[in-house]
This record gives structure tokens, sequence and C-alpha cells, in this order.
């Protein structure tokens, strides 16, 4: 048994097609098999059902692929241990933020962050939430950072901040007549919403209880992609839509006027980096939770209101 057999398993789970998986680790795919095989052999076990297609890890191999991984794992930690607690911060760091959280949120720390550490170099991926959980679990991806609590074994959360979510709309009378909002005071016929993908729809579907008022007479005639897009409809049609904190910051003086924060406790959305469980590069973490930290310090409402986490 060799790491090149670990990491010829991982890659034949990961692609589910041997071709493929020994592509990715620049081999023949007769080499990648006969590796396979030659370990299958030595443990004496099946790990690849080849009868199916796409190649399927049996019950047995899921537990060796599970294995290996965490031995991969702590080989690249031990291969990092000496950079990670040097001041020589180097390397590559891959970094994925969600999309409602990425346009305000990257510009205010990455800059400084390269200038602190010029020796790193910084990867940065706007995806969902899923497709960040996928990455991490696949190490194509380092860093992420999202909407939490996820509640997920195979992640471990680093919380960063609370973020508020406010409601933005041009319905008068809720600008000129309420101070605060009650998430009761939405009209749902003419409430926005993101993309199913989204985790910000589903914490605003919890917020105004959609789950439990939904009926004939609710309808969403369309799901945007961006707040950015939610924003211009909500001009358009006069409606309501409800976004996070930091999206204020990008807003034109006549739409902040739009703005309206929500009655205590106040409805936040916690924001954290999310890791492997087995990603030990803790100085990394903190340095970049610090530099994240500090930078939306400005942005965030410091009063101190009741707040309680929207479930996602």
């Amino acid at each position: 048994m060799n790491i090149q057999q670990l990491q010829y398993i991982v890659a034949a789970d990961e692609h589910r097609h041997f071709q493929r998986a020994a592509e990715s680790c620049f081999v023949t795919p007769a080499t990648l098999s006969m590796m396979i095989k030659k370990l299958e052999e030595e443990l004496n076990i099946i790990i690849f059902d080849r009868s199916k297609y796409p190649i399927v890890p049996t019950d047995i191999g899921n537990s060796v692929i599970e294995k290996a991984k965490t031995v991969l794992y702590h080989i690249k930690d031990l291969e990092s241990t000496a950079k990670d607690n040097s001041n020589d911060m180097s390397g590559e760091i891959r970094i994925a933020i969600i999309p409602t959280l990425s346009p305000y949120l990257s510009h205010l720390f990455i800059p400084s962050f390269i200038e602190k550490y010029p020796n790193l170099r910084i990867k940065l991926y706007e995806w969902n939430t899923n497709q960040i959980i996928e990455a991490l679990n696949h190490d194509r991806l380092d860093i992420g950072i999202a909407a939490t609590p996820l509640n997920r074994q195979e992640l471990k959360e680093h919380p960063l901040f609370y973020e508020e979510l406010v409601a933005y709309t041009t319905d008068r009378n809720l600008t000129e007549n309420k101070e605060y909002l009650a998430p009761q005071d939405i009209n749902l016929k003419r409430l926005w919403l993101l993309e199913e993908d989204h985790c910000l729809r589903a914490q605003v579907a919890n917020l105004c209880s959609l789950k439990n008022k939904y009926g004939k007479n609710i309808q969403f005639d369309f799901e945007a992609g961006s707040i950015e897009t939610l924003l211009n409809i909500v001009n358009i049609n006069e409606g309501i839509t409800v976004i996070p904190e930091l999206a204020i910051q990008s807003l034109s003086e006549k739409r902040k006027s739009g703005i309206k924060r929500f009655v205590s406790p106040v409805p936040v959305r916690e924001i954290s980096i999310l890791t492997y469980r087995y990603f030990t590069k803790n100085k990394l973490i903190e340095l970049i939770s610090d530099e994240i930290k500090k930078a939306v310090q400005p942005y965030l409402n410091n009063m101190n209101s009741e707040k309680h986490i929207v479930e996602i």
C-alpha cells in the first residue's frame, strides 16, 4: 500500500470513471486500474463494483475511501506544518463565498490580505452552499464562507459575524409610516425571492413563515438570480424583498431610503468559515477571520438589539 494508491481510489470515487480519474492523476487508465486492483488484492476486498456504470464503491469500499481521505489530509497537513507555523505565509489558498455575500465582502478583505501576505496566492470562487460543501468534501477547496449553522458532521464551522436581514421596499405606506417592520408586515403577494439554490431564500421563507402561509393566493411569478435583480424588480413592481445588511453599502442614496430594519429580536444570519473536518491550518483560518471581522465591522449595525439567527 502506498500514497499513490490512496490518491487513485479517492480520484476514482470522485469521478466514478477510471479514465477521467486517471487524467486527474496524470497517469494512464491502465496504470490507475492496475494500482487499484493491487490494493484490493492486498486488502483482500473489492473497493469498486466494476460491473456498474458509472463505477460505484462497495460498502467496504466506501469505508476504505473515507479512511484514505483522512490519511491524505494528514499527509497534506504534515507537508504544510512548517509553513503554517511560520510568519511567511505562502502557497495557494482556495476560497469560495456564497453569491449573496461575495459581491459585498470580497473587496473588503481580499486586497488588504494580499498586501499583507504577498507570497500567498488566493483563488476565489463564487459558489452556492451545496457547491462549497461538495468541493470541501473532495478537496477541491480549502475554505468556504457561507451562512450557518449547517450542522454537517464532515465540516467545521468557524463563526465570523452576524449580519442583519433588512427589508427593501418601494411601498410608501411602509417607508413613511413605519420606523421598523415586523415579519407580518410583509405582504407575501408582493414579496420577491431569490432562486431555490440560494440559502438566503430559505432564510426569508423561515422569517416570513412562508411554509405555514403558502397557499393558492400567494404566487411568486419570478425568482431572481441575484440581489441586484431583486432590487430592480422591486423598483419596477413596487414590491418588497429581504436582503443582507452588507448589501446596503452598494446602494445609491435613493435606494437606501427604501431600507427598513426589523423590530427586535432582529433577524440575522450567521456567517462562518467552513473547512473540512481534517483541515488543520489554524493559523491561516485565524488570520483570515481577523481580516474579515475587521473589514466588515464598519458596515454592520452595532446596536445592542436582541437578535435571533434565522434558520437556513
